[in-house]
């Protein structure tokens, strides 16, 4: 199983005690370009994360060959994990397909519009979400496994 989530905190509890459970993943991937150049802070979101599962940071762009590299050699469940919307949208343009996207957190700034407890979108946002949608994506707007979809976008 893939799961492919935005989130704009990334790796933290939620992720660590309900979707990597959730999934059965042995890998998860944060896609995001300032931490595949920042070692430091690549190293420290290692640390909350078990040893049983392993962490890789790639860029946007070198996403779909970390996939398609780590799919031909095993079949672990993987977590795939964004901090934002365009990132998402971006990823899927450069050849990283996925049917699912679930947003899980998405913090509020003026300009945006709370559109679940956890989700604030800006109108970027939603035009990125109604790009995926129509390409086939189906929008999970969820926090953790158990909780109902809370959007119908």
């Amino acid at each position: 199983m893939t799961l492919v989530r935005i989130d704009n905190r990334l790796i933290h509890g939620q992720i660590i005690e309900t979707w990597i459970p959730y999934t059965g993943a042995k890998i998860v991937i944060v896609a995001d370009d300032a931490l595949a150049a920042d070692d430091l802070q690549q190293e420290i979101m290692s640390l909350a994360i078990p040893q049983t599962v392993e962490s890789i940071f790639v860029s946007i762009e070198g996403l779909a060959a970390e996939v398609e590299k780590i799919g031909s050699a095993n079949s672990s469940s993987i977590l795939v994990l964004f901090s934002n919307c365009p990132d998402a949208k971006r990823a899927f343009e450069c050849g990283f397909g996925f049917e699912v996207l679930n947003i899980g957190n998405v913090h509020y700034s003026p300009g945006k519009k709370q559109i679940s407890p956890s989700v604030a979108l800006s109108d970027d946002d939603e035009s990125c979400l109604k790009l995926l949608s129509k390409k086939g994506v189906e929008l999970d707007f969820r926090c953790v496994p158990n909780d109902p979809v809370q959007v119908r976008f």
